[in-house]
Order: structure tokens, then C-alpha cells, then sequence
């Protein structure tokens, strides 16, 4: 049976929507802001560095990177991130939520600032230092993801707390629409300024030496929006959950949330000392009572995340050569650089505009009502007829005439990512495990999911080439071509859908409900914490 909830705790889970739950979902979202700009900024500009750093005189095509510097300067962010959320996620269990929050955010900073700079102009060089502060940008982007997950879910109410968690998700969505904007407005101004030809009228002059430019300010407007965040992430009181749960000082955690909710609490700490020396609350994460009361979870949460974002960074990454292979963007040699800068954060923007943006605020406006695990399980299985659809009759969305419908299914798989579990995945993790490892759960299933995101940024790039040696970019194998590709993504998301079935459904629960942290007799938490299904 649940033991009477701390007085502290209540009052956040039955709180009303209030000015501060607002705050908070700004400041934890203008990272996420900040994470989705800096992560597929350099999609709309690896074709550019391409054409500056590694053109061949004398080629029939403009230059493009190598393949290993190509899924390095990719990839490299992701393989951070990954580093980020494990670290920073077990982090923000050992010193508190708050303490590790503002690292994170200097790291991104400094390091988006950076990574448009340079030691030297030989390619090498360039490259090298792009992609050594591109890693310790995906280090600090990494850390954001347990950390405002876990913030927003401690400070919501139980009501509305996936629609908040999902809410900070959904800056996400501006993020990538950010990147093409700033890319858009940038190299407008760039080519009426300094007007070039197109590669197949002059090759040299297609590529202005003012296009070197073009891209480090791309990359580092990133550093404003974290910027203007860090003095109100500074201002923010540790989460009343970690204080009480974690820290075990039920003053401290009274009297910040009595002056978050403007209401008197009493500091409850015979109750606090209770509840933190229960032997059932102080298993650790390898031990054996974990793997009884959230293993499946863990699995659950880890292998759903892994595969959504096989397919979903393997989408975003390389949309801009699905539009070239279907002919959306222009061949590279009838444009000049800084144009096709232009015409490939074109394409981003339309698709973030249409399609990624309004996913994600449905699932804001839906998860409270329908809950997680359907939201989940109908953005899986609709994922996998969309990429069915494209990839079964792909011929036919080559052809002229029927592009326009190929860019429409392409922007209905983002939309139910996006209003399923690429904002599902981030949610429950957040909710589903105790508080003292609630950050270093949530940082493993990200980093589960960062594995799938380098799985496909290394993966597709290289599958997606043709199967004829005769029509593969410069240095690359022959693959299996675009259309398999399609479908091998196709079934993965088939499989995301299976494994929906191992998350449990936290809507309208506390978060102490959930990890059991709350409960007095073994029995009923076990039968309460298993449930799979939504209820």
C-alpha cells in the first residue's frame, strides 16, 4: 500500500498551472533550442565545406568531403552527445540537478563558438578543429537532455506533466527550423553580395572566398540563444525531489517550493527520514531489486530510443540527398556554392515548417489525454507504412511528376516521429524510475538513442549510396541504394513498435507512484510498476 506522500511532493503533483511551470519550460527549452540547432546545422553545411576545402581542378562535379571526414563532421557531435548523457546524466544524480545545469549550457557556448573558428586554413587543420569542438559541443548538448527532462518532470504537476516535459521536447522543433532560417537569411545576403557563377560556367569562381565565412556563421549563432539562458538557469531552485528524496533535507526542499508555489509547507523530516532509509529505496542500478522493478523498463526505454533515432537522424541528417536524388535540389554543378547553401536549408525549412514543428505540439496537446504508450506505438506504425510507401514503388517518386507526393509522405514520416516516440522516448524515462536514478536512467536511454543516431549518420550515408560503382559520390563504396535503404528503415520502425510494449504508461501518476519509492508493501508495487499497457 502507498504510504501518505510528503506534503512537499503533493503540492507539486496538485499544483495549478502556474507562471513558474512556463518559466521553467522556457529555460529547460531554449537548451533544447540550442541542441537541435547545433546538431543538424551541419547537415546544411557539409556540402559547402565540401565544394571550399576539397575541390579537384579539373572535375566534372564540384568537391565534396571525403567519406570518413564526411561522417566525422557528422557524426562527431552525436558520438559526444552520447559521452554527455551518460556522464552528466549519473552526474546530476551525485551533485543535484541545478549544479550540473549550468555546466552544461558553458559547454555549449564556448564550444559553438568554436567550432566556427580555426587553426590555420589547410584542410586538414580546419577539419580537425571542427570536429574536436563539434565532440565537446555534442559533450555539453548531451548533459541537457537527462538534466531538463528530469527538472521539468520534478517540477510539473501530475496532471499536465507530460505536456510539459514534451513542451521543453518541442523547442526542438524550433531549433531545426532555426538552423534553416539563420542558413537561409545568411547565404541570401552572402550571394547577393558576392555574386558567383555557377560550377559548370566557372568552377574556380563558383565558390567566392567570402563562402568560408558562410558556414562558421551558421555554426556559430548557435552559441546566442544558450547564451541568453544561463543567468535564469542559475536563478532556478534544485528540484524539491532531489532535495528531499536525494539530498534528504526536507527544510531546504520545503522552503524552495514554498516560495516556488507561494504557499506554506511544513518541512516533514521524520517522514523524509523515513522514506530515504526504506532498504526497497536504496537499491542501487545494478543490483538485482532494479532489475526486478524497471529492468523490462530500462530495456524498454533503451531499445525504443535506439531504434527511432536509427531512422529519425538517418532522415534528418541526409534529407538533402533524398531531395537531390529525387530531384528537389538542383545538380551541384549548375549551382554555385553559397546558392546551394540556400537551396538545401530551403528544403529543411519546408519540411521543419510543415511537418516536424506541428508533430511535436500535438503530441503536447495529446499526451495528457491519450497518453504515452499510444502516441508511441501509432507514430511507430505509421513511421513504418510511410517509409514502406516511399520506399516499395520508389521509382515512381523519382519521376517528375510525382515529387511533389514524395516530398508529402517524406514530411508525414517526420510528422508522427515527431507526434510519436521522438517526443515519447524522451517523456517517459523521465518518469518511470526513482529519483535518486531517475537523471542517470534518463541519460542512458538517451545515450541508447544517440547509439542509434550514429548507427544511422554512419549507416546511411554510406547504404544510401548507389549499387552502380559508376554513380556513388567521389571515394565512396557502392551501397544499396536509397530505396533499400528506405525500406531497411522501414523495418526497424517496425520493430520500435514491438518494443513499445516493454514502457509502461505513467500518465495521470505520481512520480513516486511509478518508481514505487512511495510504497509500503512489495507486492502491490510489483503488480502496480510492471503494467505495460496504458491503463
Amino acid at each position: 500500500m502507498p504510504r501518505e506522500q510528503l506534503q512537499v511532493l503533493n503540492a507539486l503533483d496538485t499544483a495549478k498551472t502556474q507562471l513558474y511551470h512556463f518559466t521553467a519550460i522556457v529555460i529547460a527549452g531554449m537548451g533544447f533550442f540550442t541542441d537541435a540547432y547545433d546538431l543538424f546545422a551541419i547537415s546544411l553545411v557539409t556540402k559547402l565545406l565540401g565544394r571550399i576545402y576539397y575541390h579537384r581542378e579539373g572535375a566534372l562535379k564540384p568537391g565534396t568531403l571525403p567519406p570518413g571526414v564526411n561522417s566525422s563532421v557528422t557524426a562527431v557531435a552525436l558520438v559526444g552527445t552520447l559521452a554527455g548523457q551518460l556522464f552528466f546524466g549519473w552526474l546530476g544524480d551525485k551533485m543535484g540537478r541545478k549544479k550540473v545545469y549550468g555546466m552544461t549550457l558553458a559547454v555549449m557556448v564556448i564550444c559553438s563558438l568554436a567550432s566556427g573558428l580555426s587553426f590555420g586554413r589547410e584542410r586538414r587543420s580546419v577539419m580537425a578543429v571542427l570536429c574536436f569542438f563539434r565532440f565537446w559541443l555534442g559533450f555539453g548538448i548531451g548533459g541537457d537532455y537527462p538534466l531538463s527532462a528530469t527538472i521539468m518532470s520534478e517540477y510539473a504537476n501530475k496532471k499536465t506533466r507530460g505536456a510539459f516535459i514534451a513542451a521543453v521536447f518541442a523547442m526542438q522543433g524550433f531549433g531545426i527550423l532555426a538552423s534553416g532560417i539563420v542558413a537561409l537569411v545568411v547565404s541570401a545576403a552572402f550571394d547577393h553580395a558576392f555574386s558567383a557563377p555557377s560550377y559548370a560556367t566557372n568552377a574556380l569562381l563558383s565558390t567566392p572566398v567570402q563562402a568560408d565565412y558562410v558556414w562558421r556563421i551558421i555554426l556559430m549563432f548557435g552559441a546566442i540563444p544558450a547564451g541568453l539562458t544561463y543567468y535564469w538557469r542559475m536563478k532556478m531552485p534544485e528540484t524539491a525531489r532531489y532535495t528531499a528524496l536525494v539530498a534528504k533535507n526536507a527544510k531546504q526542499a520545503a522552503s524552495d517550493m514554498a516560495r516556488v508555489l507561494q504557499v506554506d509547507i511544513e518541512a516533514e523530516e521524520q517522514k523524509v527520514e523515513t522514506i530515504t532509509q526504506d532498504k526497497r529505496n536504496s537499491f542501487g542500478l545494478f543490483s538485482k531489486a532494479f532489475l526486478r522493478r524497471h529492468g523490462l523498463h530500462l530495456l524498454g526505454t533503451t531499445s525504443t530510443w535506439f531504434l527511432l533515432d536509427i531512422a529519425f537522424y538517418s532522415q534528418n541528417l541526409f534529407q538533402k540527398d533524398v531531395f537531390t536524388a529525387i530531384g528537389w535540389i538542383p545538380p551541384a554543378a549548375t549551382m554555385n556554392a553559397i546558392g546551394e547553401v540556400f537551396r538545401v536549408a530551403r528544403a529543411q525549412t519546408l519540411i521543419a515548417l510543415c511537418s516536424t514543428v506541428p508533430g511535436y505540439w500535438f503530441t503536447v496537446a495529446f499526451i495528457d489525454i491519450i497518453g504515452r504508450f499510444a502516441i508511441q506505438l501509432m507514430g511507430f506504425f505509421f513511421m513504418t507504412v510511410f517509409m514502406f510507401a516511399l520506399a516499395i514503388p520508389y521509382h515512381h517518386w523519382t519521376l517528375h511528376d510525382n515529387r511533389i507526393g514524395f516530398i508529402i509522405i517524406y514530411s508525414l514520416t517526420f510528422f508522427f516521429a515527431n507526434f510519436g516516440p521522438n517526443a515519447t522516448t524522451f517523456v517517459v524515462p523521465a518518469e518511470i524510475f526513482p529519483a535518486r536514478l531517475r537523471s542517470t536512467c534518463h541519460g542512458i536511454s538517451a545515450a541508447a538513442g544517440k547509439a542509434g543516431a550514429i548507427v544511422g549518420a554512419y549507416g546511411f550515408l554510406y547504404a544510401s549510396q548507389s549499387s552502380d560503382p559508376k554513380k556513388t559520390d567521389a571515394g565512396y563504396p557502392p551501397g544499396i541504394g536509397i530505396k533499400n535503404s528506405l525500406i531497411v528503415l522501414g523495418v526497424i520502425n517496425f520493430l520500435g513498435m514491438l518494443f513499445t510494449f516493454l514502457v509502461p504508461e505513467p500518465n495521470g501518476k505520481s512520480l513516486e507512484e511509478l518508481s514505487g519509492e512511495n510504497e509500503e508493501d512489495d507486492e502491490v508495487q510489483q503488480t502496480t510498476s510492471n503494467r505495460t499497457v496504458p491503463v
